[in-house]
């Protein structure tokens, strides 16, 4: 796995060109929305300087063509020149995209009284040409503006989460490390040796956990974080523990949130397994089904365990954390039933956290 890289970037420092202030304006929702825009502002233009019942339509078609060339032609070449400008400060390169903005306009203006004498006639040819400036400078600092805000909140909003998913983990390793050394301390005075292999599974079971707020994980990882925490639990429940893998091949490089998965196994054990003097069978099932990642776990329990504070604990902060990363587009349902339960996880499977 290579990691990912996301350090905090002043805003006088270069950036990235995903990072940059300025959107894609390549985008076909930027298109969209920037051939609509100056479609409203001829309009309202043209009404400005005409009355509705001899609205001018000939006078809309000229500005709607002007406004247009001049927008989509800026938003072209800013598009093209992104990547040179992001390595730029962010006070040259708003200085740099707003005379890339400037210069269409000023040519295309010179265009505009070459082709099309008429309106320019009399007082209208220096001044007019200043005026479409004047009106460029002011439209082009309020979007950079606009854009540099949103990049702020943007960039806010990824703190916030980030800050919420790190106290989201951070309350579920203790969790998990008090259930795993339990186990361990269980085995020291009548297995030492398996206790000695038990720790060095946690030490590599816990250091790959640690590795999450720094590498991209797949469903593959949590899988081996399973194995590596049911191969703890085994020493200490040895035959009364027994897993069933439903695993679709194509299933495991899909990215999944680190610790979303084993816990719920460890739940599965901690208040199903082990409260069974003859144990049970855990299964999990995962499989990709209409772009979404499903995931089941199911195992026995107890008759009067299906409702634990344990599962609810567990459950709430997994919720939580699929919340945060897939909004509505996730869900997590528990199944209680006679002697059994069963919990159910879905998302979206081409969405990294």
């Amino acid at each position: 796995m290579q990691p990912v890289a996301g350090p905090a970037v002043a805003a006088n420092e270069s950036v990235a060109a995903p990072d940059f202030f300025i959107p894609d304006l390549c985008a076909p929702r930027s298109v969209f929305a920037m051939v609509l825009l100056c479609e409203l502002l001829a309009i309202v233009y043209v009404l400005a300087n005409s009355t509705l019942p001899q609205f001018d339509w000939g006078l809309l078609a000229i500005c709607s063509l002007y406004m247009q060339w001049v927008v989509l032609l800026s938003a072209a070449l800013l598009c093209w020149l992104r990547r040179p400008l992001s390595r730029l400060s962010l006070a040259a390169a708003a200085a740099g995209s707003l005379l890339v903005v400037l210069a269409v306009t000023a040519l295309s203006s010179l265009l505009a009284l070459y082709l099309y004498p008429q309106p320019a006639a009399g007082s209208l040819d220096g001044w007019w040409l200043l005026r479409n400036l004047l009106v460029a400078v002011l439209l082009t600092g309020i979007l950079l503006r606009y854009f540099y805000l949103q990049q702020q909140l943007r960039r806010q909003e990824k703190l916030e989460l980030q800050a919420r998913l790190d106290s989201l983990r951070a309350r579920m390793r203790p969790h998990f490390l008090f259930n795993a050394m339990n186990s361990i301390a269980s085995l020291i005075m009548s297995r030492p040796e398996a206790a000695e292999q038990a720790v060095e599974d946690l030490s590599e079971l816990f250091r790959a956990s640690l590795q999450e707020s720094h590498h991209p994980t797949t469903v593959a990882d949590e899988l081996h974080l399973c194995e590596l925490y049911l191969g703890i639990e085994q020493l200490r429940l040895g035959e009364r523990l027994r897993v069933e893998w439903r695993i679709e091949a194509a299933a495991r490089e899909v990215p999944m949130p680190s610790l979303m998965l084993q816990p719920l196994v460890e739940n599965a054990v901690y208040h199903g397994i082990s409260q069974l003097p003859r144990g049970g069978t855990i299964t999990v099932a995962v499989h990709l089904a209409e772009g979404a990642l499903c995931v089941r776990v199911d195992n026995p329990v107890p008759q009067a365990a299906a409702h634990t504070a344990g599962h609810r604990m567990a459950l709430a902060n997994i919720r939580e954390r699929l919340h945060a990363i897939y909004g509505a587009r996730a869900r997590l349902e528990a199944l209680p039933g006679a002697g059994a339960y069963c919990i159910e996880l879905r998302y979206p499977a081409g969405v990294a956290p």
